[in-house]
């Protein structure tokens, strides 16, 4: 599928549904006069090199031309200030109670109009990378951030003739193509931590306020994962590998988790080159609903470089990175300082050559989903046989915030908090994931997991652990055990992790933590227009019950 941004004359107006107050605000702001269009990478590559804040590395970028980078690219390096995460509480949604479009309109119109006499820069790109599901998008940015336009481009794809070839021949839909108005300079008075406003039903929105990378990536998924579930997809905020045998079926398996969860981790793992795996992406697909396929929906990676000294191998893919150190080595060349020692969540736009054995599009269809947990009241693996409860885990997917995260307020950083579908940037009804994640597993028969890459107690559950158990699962050598005697639950039996099934103790935690599910649910309930049915709860509470009598 394609969305258009060129109409006949008959079709513009308010008759036109792809048409709305923010989105002629926003798109008008691409054709003024301060507007310049950064028509490829190489340009966008030169224009960051001279940047105040860039500093230029000796670091020569991997493949630099296969990417459209010049061939004596080296990797570039920009810092924020203060933040150097995402901002969620600056979101406000079209749609949500309490936002109102006229005065998010005019907020907007505010901020275009005083950026009126700054340089901006533009540029296109698409998202999604197969015929099957390929949009457009725009992003018009404050010119002193052209690494963050750099940035973008690297991270999504770049309209080059193969591309473009790819967005004619695919089928258009009735839907606009996304644009995204950043201004990181402005600051609503009344939205001092920044005011990032979204039309999701017309595919725009603009980011005011906020100069960290990962906002543009972000708010670009949220619109392109709202146009792919109104068409048939269901939007994916995680990570999906396939295991490929020629004596059985494959094995599809897909990892949901926030970051810092062990998605990436889990997805990349080469298991000792042990099978034939390939890799869709670690962070953003789509799941045809029809036939179970998948497509990635970037080429690259936008990836935490606190697990990467220099030592290590993986910085040989960095292109561009944020919020890092820069030191001398031996050799008097400009290196990196990794491993989050300037500040938290330093970041890299990693190229897609950092995986060998990486595919845009899974034709194999779907056969596993994997909910990664961080409670420590749940043994490292779980299997759940019911499609209400498997879709009730993943509506209530339990976890940690992550340093990703710019917490603004009094915000316990270690607390279980529940993240739906571990998809922060949903902006359409939690009831409709809940449902097209439930059909996947009634109606295509996926398998459910639960994996806590946390710890069980005391116990820290080491990540060969949870890659052996993958492992044990694509071979079918995996003993399980009713977990606690509840339905449609069973743990897998792991030497080092035991489970004392008779302890009260335990069985009472594990029910306050269904109930710390339940109470979000029941909060859900009333504090949206939406609501999650009811079996979701009747499941939960069952589990309870048969845990406590």
């Amino acid at each position: 599928m394609s969305t258009q941004n060129a109409y006949p004359l008959a079709d513009i107006g308010r008759n036109n549904p792809i048409f709305s107050q923010i989105r002629s605000t926003v798109e008008t702001a691409f054709y003024a006069n301060n507007m310049t269009s950064i028509p490829d990478v190489a340009t966008a590559y030169k224009l960051a090199a001279k940047g105040p804040g860039t500093v230029k590395t000796d670091l020569p970028i991997y493949r630099p031309t296969d990417m459209g980078l010049p061939a004596d690219a080296t990797m570039l390096v920009e810092n924020t200030g203060k933040v150097v995460g995402r901002t969620a509480q600056a979101r406000r949604i079209l749609g949500d109670t309490g936002v109102d479009e006229a005065d998010m309109a005019g907020r907007l119109r505010e901020a275009i109009y005083r950026s009126q006499t700054e340089s901006f820069i533009k540029t296109d790109v698409v998202v999604g990378l197969d015929e099957d599901f390929i949009v457009r998008a725009h992003l018009a940015i404050q010119s002193n951030y052209a690494n963050n336009l750099l940035s973008y481009m690297l991270n999504f794809q770049p309209i080059t003739q193969h591309y473009q070839d790819m967005f004619d021949q695919s089928v258009a839909y009735p839907e606009g193509d996304i644009y995204i108005y950043a201004d990181p300079t402005y600051h609503d008075p009344d939205y001092p931590d920044g005011l990032a406003i979204f039309d999701p039903k017309h595919n725009v929105a603009a980011i005011l306020g906020m100069p960290y990378f990962g906002e543009l990536k972000k708010s670009t998924l949220t619109l392109a994962w709202s146009i792919a579930h109104r068409h048939g997809y269901v939007a994916c905020h995680g990570g999906l590998k396939a295991f490929h045998f020629k004596d059985k079926s494959d094995q599809v398996f897909a990892m949901f988790g926030l970051s810092g969860s062990g998605k990436s981790t889990l997805t990349h793992a080469k298991h000792g080159y042990k099978y034939d795996i390939t890799v869709l992406h670690d962070d953003a697909f789509v799941i045809n609903r029809q036939n179970g396929s998948s497509v990635a929906l970037e080429p690259s990676y936008f990836d935490k470089t606190n697990d990467y000294p220099m030592s290590s191998t993986e910085p040989k893919y960095f292109m561009t990175i944020q919020n890092v150190g820069v030191t001398l080595d031996d050799q008097g060349r400009k290196v990196l300082v990794t491993e989050d020692l300037r500040n938290g969540n330093g970041r890299t736009i990693k190229s897609r050559y950092a995986s060998t054995n990486r595919v845009d599009k899974e034709n194999a269809p779907i056969n596993a989903i994997f909910w990664i947990m961080k409670d420590d009241s749940l043994p490292p693996v779980i299997k759940v046989d019911d499609p209400v409860l498997a879709a009730t885990f993943g509506a209530t997917l339990a976890t940690k915030r992550s340093s990703a995260e710019n917490l603004i307020g009094d915000v316990d950083r270690n607390a279980l908090v529940i993240e739906p579908f571990a998809n922060p940037f949903r902006v359409y009804p939690l009831s409709e994931d809940y449902h097209d994640f439930k059909a996947l597993f009634e109606e295509r028969h996926l398998d459910c997991y639960l994996l806590n890459t946390g710890s069980f107690g005391t116990h820290k559950i080491p990540k060969e652990i949870t890659l052996g158990a993958l492992e044990a699962i694509v071979n079918n050598t995996t003993e399980w055990e009713s977990f606690a005697g509840l339905d449609h639950m069973q743990n897998l039996k792991l030497a080092d992790f035991p489970v004392d099934y008779n302890d009260q103790a335990y069985r009472d935690l594990v029910a306050t933590r269904l109930n710390i599910r339940s109470n979000f649910i029941d909060h859900y309930q009333h504090t949206h227009n939406d609501r999650l049915p009811d079996e979701t709860t009747k499941a939960l509470l069952k589990l309870q019950q048969e845990l406590t009598k």
